[in-house]
């Protein structure tokens, strides 16, 4: 069973900002969502070979290809944040 303080570590761990009272209301559906999940503990799986993808999943890809690259002046040529040739990101 899910207490008050394990659904505010959670929301917390998530970066949710839960208003007061809502942790008991998501305690509840907490404990509805493991009490389905406690179901798969019932299946037999003694002789089910483990399986990365429930598909056949095939990678595609393509070769690399030299391309012409922008000079540096169309780079920059659309921003104000250049110095030095390099981007000019936020200090902090």
């Amino acid at each position: 069973m899910v207490d008050v303080e394990t659904v505010k570590k959670v929301a917390k761990n998530a970066r949710i900002k839960l208003e007061e009272g809502e942790a008991e209301e998501f305690k509840e559906d907490f404990d509805n969502i493991l009490e389905k999940f406690s179901s798969l503990d019932e299946v037999d799986t003694e002789d089910v070979e483990p399986a990365f993808h429930p598909v056949e999943v095939e990678s595609k890809t393509r070769p690399d290809e030299k391309e012409e690259t922008l000079d540096r002046e169309e780079v920059f040529q659309n921003t104000d944040n250049e110095e030095e040739g390099f981007f000019k990101g936020p200090s902090a």
